[in-house]
């Protein structure tokens, strides 16, 4: 029995690796769609398999890496043939998530991203930070390879932590609330919901795709998505905004016509950042609210009833 419990256990282990592996290969493939070059090397402003990585070790702990490496090789095979040298891109690519789920849970992460710290933490610690490791490896690794000139370290190494970074901000909490959604019983809440899906893609539309300096419009969309949906719609609102911007400035459409590369990726990277913050803060402080107000309508209720058990009998009784 004990024996027949651990090739479970490994079965599993082995079968979390091999999913982890596909998914990251297969949003690799997608974020590769909305590739750019700069100076000779391939980037993405959005790399999702970062995301994944982020999800996959909170969801199934540390056993799952070699996924991430798996994953990873896999890309580096797609794009070219791969290296020696690019054991060193797979060990950053793998690193910078396994440190990312270190920190989270150094502070206490929790999954449901109800706190505002929560949402701090997977900004910074989850993000941010880490995603230093992989672009810092990945740049050296083709500078000394000779794929990258030296000059162009800094302006690769900027994309690509970028691209990581907002990885894990944009993809990273969708997946940790897909398991929790439940469809609204209320039918004002799901023609809300239905209402601000639309309203989303066509001002999202307009906004990256029209000459005008319209790209803030997206911010009251992904404040009301917040603040009447949490997480669960906010999320989607962030992946939605960040996939149409990534479209438009890669085909140098409406505000990002007209410009250089580096201008083009430090406008759509400010976009990213700020859209995924506000959404995820604010989601997470609303809910911190609601939480706290439902505390203490519970705790109300209950020091109602013991006042009314304690309270002297009517006149009469």
């Amino acid at each position: 029995m004990v024996r027949t419990e651990e090739w479970r256990r490994v079965g599993g282990t082995l079968l979390g690796i091999l999913i982890v592996a596909t998914a990251y290969y297969a949003s690799g493939r997608i974020g590769l769609l909305l590739r750019v070059v700069v100076d000779g090397a391939v980037v993405t402003p959005l790399w999702l398999p970062t995301g994944i990585a982020v999800a996959a070790l909170l969801w199934f702990g540390l056993r799952i890496w070699p996924g991430i490496a798996l994953g990873t090789f896999l890309a580096i095979e797609h794009l070219a043939t791969f290296q020696l040298a690019d054991l060193g891109i797979i060990a950053g690519n793998t690193l910078a998530p396994v440190c990312a789920y270190l920190l989270l849970r150094r502070v206490d992460f929790r999954l449901e991203i109800d706190r505002l710290r929560d949402g701090l933490a997977l900004v910074f610690l989850g993000g941010l930070v880490p995603m230093l490791i992989s672009a810092s490896i990945g740049a050296a690794v083709l500078v000394a390879t000779g794929t990258l000139a030296p000059s162009g370290f800094w302006p690769v190494w900027s994309a690509w932590w970028a691209g990581d970074a907002m990885g894990v901000l944009v993809l990273t909490p969708l997946l940790l609330v897909v398991p929790r959604v439940r469809m609204p019983r209320d039918a004002y809440r799901v023609a809300e919901g239905v209402g601000l899906t639309l309203a989303t893609g066509a001002v999202v539309l307009v906004a990256t795709r029209s000459s005008l300096s319209l790209l803030f419009l997206v911010f009251p969309l992904l404040i009301w998505s917040a603040v009447r949906f949490q997480l669960a719609g906010s999320a989607p609102c962030v992946l939605l905004v960040s996939v149409l911007a990534i479209s438009a400035a890669t085909d140098e459409a409406g505000p990002f016509a007209d410009h250089t590369l580096v201008e083009v990726m430090v406008n759509l990277q400010a976009l990213n950042g700020s859209a995924a913050l506000t959404a995820l803060l604010l989601s997470a402080l609303v809910t911190e609210q609601n939480n706290i107000r439902t505390e203490i309508e519970r705790v109300c209720g209950e020091l109602a009833e013991v006042v009314e058990r304690l309270a002297p009998g009517r006149p009469g009784e």
